[in-house]
């Protein structure tokens, strides 16, 4: 069996020959429940389609060279669901007809599926097939899951259809000429839905396409309210996720430690990003109180800095904008050592603080650490 879906370029029914070729040979294509019942016959140098049945008129061909092949197959352009059927392969000579092979050819429906949810003002089911189609063609729409109820129907410029859709499916006016012969459905509802077959009959030829229409129920009202509420949570959970964050990292020291005599080192502190309006930034020491550096939305104030730490600290230029508050105390020495707090205030307000614990190793300790390597 061969497969293939209506609409498809073409599909190839195959016939292999590896017997001798006799002068003169006919080779045939037929299906018996035709009318005439010849679908292709080829001559040794041409096709002879005088006898062909009309219905494949233009959609059938051979190779050339099929005598030297020996490969007799059939290529079917375009094929249609009313093409399905039992097709025989055979090579005629003067004195016998010798039947080489059968094949059954299914052409499949292809379906379309279309969702729309109910309550939408309208939904188009398509169908389109080949333009300027003749005036005598006739297009029915038809509900398949009930028992191919009318839905639409158009017949020399005539409509005709069920009640049930009485005054809700429209098609286009230029359907013949465009050949768009898609279904507007007006108001659909959950009971409209299922599998809708749209029926062209042009002349001897019957067409059909399949749409299968699926009506959703509007998202349901408790379940918005129940999102909106999740939605609420999560944003609630991410805020206090926040401050919990900054909480801790004020609360659990950092440590840092450096050798007497280094160049510079940093007390960091990283925190958001554009901090805005009126910030004052205060490094204090404890034990002693001392304050290191104090920052005021502008040029660094020096008034209230503690003398031991006179040009000796510095903090970035753009530390609002980045939210880098890390302080650089240079040339630390052993008495530096000890706890310092990062202080934010925004306009009299407490909005954050960092805690750093700096240890300045002394040269002494340093030396009885690389004597205790010496003596392992």
């Amino acid at each position: 069996m061969v497969e293939v879906y209506e609409g498809a370029k073409s599909v190839l029914l195959p016939c292999q020959y590896t017997g001798f070729v006799v002068e003169d040979p006919t080779m045939i294509w037929t299906r018996t429940d035709l009318n005439p019942k010849s679908v292709h016959l080829r001559q040794e140098e041409t096709d002879d389609l005088s006898g062909q049945n009309q219905r494949y008129s233009g959609r059938t061909s051979m190779r050339p060279d099929a005598l030297d092949t020996g490969d007799f197959s059939l290529t079917l352009r375009n094929p249609r669901l009313t093409d399905s059927g039992d097709y025989t392969c055979s090579i005629r000579t003067e004195r016998e007809e010798l039947k080489l092979t059968d094949v059954q050819l299914h052409v499949k429906d292809q379906q379309v599926e279309v969702k729309v949810e109910e309550g939408s003002d309208s939904v188009i089911l398509p169908c389109n097939t080949t333009p300027d189609l003749p005036e005598d063609t006739t297009v029915k729409w038809t509900h398949s899951d009930r028992e191919l109820m009318m839905v639409h129907g158009c017949s020399n410029g005539s409509d005709h259809q069920d009640d049930l859709y009485c005054g809700r499916t429209k098609m286009n006016e230029d359907l013949l000429r465009t050949g768009d012969l898609s279904l507007t459905l007006k108001h659909p509802t959950e009971r409209d839905s299922g599998g809708y077959i749209c029926t062209i009959y042009r002349g001897k030829d019957i067409l059909t396409q399949k749409v299968v229409l699926q009506v959703k129920e509007p998202f349901p009202s408790w379940a918005t309210v129940l999102l909106v509420f999740l939605l609420l949570l999560v944003v609630v959970s991410a805020s206090l996720l926040f401050h919990f964050r900054h909480a801790l990292v004020s609360v659990i020291p950092v440590k840092v430690e450096v050798e007497e005599g280094a160049e510079s080192v940093q007390l960091p502190f990283k925190t958001t990003k554009n901090l805005s309006g009126e910030i004052q930034v205060i490094w204090e020491r404890y034990e002693p109180f001392q304050k290191a550096h104090v920052f005021t939305n502008g040029p660094n104030q020096y008034e209230e800095q503690h003398e031991v730490y006179r040009d000796r600290t510095v903090m970035n230029k753009d530390l609002l904008e980045t939210g880098d508050l890390s302080l650089t105390l240079k040339q630390p020495t052993e008495r530096d050592s000890g706890e310092y707090k990062c202080l934010v205030w925004r306009k009299g307000t407490f909005i954050r603080k960092k805690t750093v614990k700096l240890k300045v190793k002394g040269p002494g300790s340093n030396r009885g650490h690389q004597d205790q390597k010496q003596l392992h």
